[in-house]
């Protein structure tokens, strides 16, 4: 019988590109010997009966090998990791890659060379911002423009190059109560960074993207693409973040800083792998589930003896 793989997706995304990749991922998965099974996230309902953790639904009974989960459904994550499963990202991982104010917090005091950032503080649904006496030391810190970026985006969406405190102040108030950071602009990075996708430990695939519009080089923003050999640090570097944040595979950003030295954007735990094939020609869906069988099973196909039920 043949290992049984559930690819857990985000059931309200239906574009061609999005359903185009989820086929491929589902493709790859039987050439590496798997049953892959593609579950949108809302037909997993996780409830606790009787004091345990279960499914109702149409899988209420479903028990694969492992979920491929490419989704950012945190408490269903969490849920399926709590009933025994393996999921590859785990839970904890996409939840720091997905909170960019997580992200910073976890790779602070390991090293890695990031923009200098300012948390946001809480505010609650229903209440506006009126006390603003803090904007004049941020700005002090670090410096005009800056970079806004709501903490929960893809694709380079909400992220903001702010000019002033006149701006930074109005843009502040019209977020509301969603979480943020502030960071310093890495001017000698601007409109162009580099993707590196680390897969198991190693750095996989690498592009570069370029915009001449845009302070953001991401491709849904209008940067262009362009195939990437990243250096000796550049690897190591990524290699590095991704397990800091625990990813078994992830897009790392890197900016380049002012002499060239890489400095984290961001991690994506759910990378999409179209655009990077498309400029490079490495299947990324590939490399994923080979590394994900070498995980699971030894070289004569038996289950190792340490992988989770």
């Amino acid at each position: 019988m043949k290992p049984k793989c559930g690819i857990v997706y985000n059931g309200h995304l239906q574009s061609d590109k999005f359903m185009v990749q989820l086929h491929w991922l589902s493709d790859t998965a039987k050439r590496h010997g798997f049953e892959p099974e593609l579950i949108g996230n809302h037909r997993l309902i996780p409830a606790v009966i009787d004091g345990r953790c279960t499914l109702l639904g149409p899988y209420a009974d479903y028990r694969p090998d492992f979920f491929f989960f490419w989704d950012k459904d945190i408490r269903l994550a969490r849920h399926l990791e709590k009933m025994g499963f393996r999921l590859f990202n785990s839970a904890s991982s996409i939840e720091i890659c997905d909170d960019k104010s997580r992200t910073y917090e976890v790779l602070a005091e390991h090293g890695v060379t990031m923009p200098k950032t300012v948390t946001g503080p809480l505010l609650y649904e229903g209440f506006e911002l009126e006390d603003v006496s803090s904007v004049p030391s941020i700005v002090a810190e670090l410096g005009l423009p800056l970079v806004l970026k709501e903490a929960y985006g893809s694709f380079g969406e909400q992220v903001y190059l702010i000019a002033s405190e006149e701006e930074l102040i109005g843009r502040l108030k019209s977020l509301g109560a969603k979480p943020y950071v502030l960071q310093e602009l890495v001017a000698s990075s601007y409109g162009r960074d580099v993707r590196i996708n680390v897969v198991g430990g190693e750095a996989a695939a690498a592009m570069l993207r370029r915009s001449e519009t845009d302070f953001r080089a991401n491709v849904t923003a209008g940067g262009r693409m362009f195939p990437y050999e990243p250096t000796d640090e550049e690897k190591a570097f990524a290699v590095r973040c991704a397990e800091l944040v625990g990813a078994d595979f992830a897009g790392v950003d890197l900016l380049f800083g002012p002499d060239g030295e890489p400095v984290l954007c961001e991690i994506n735990s759910n990378a999409h792998f179209k655009n990077i094939f498309d400029c490079t020609g490495v299947d990324l869906a590939e490399a994923m589930f080979r590394y994900i069988r070498s995980v699971l099973y030894a070289a004569d196909g038996s289950r190792k003896g340490d992988a989770p039920c």
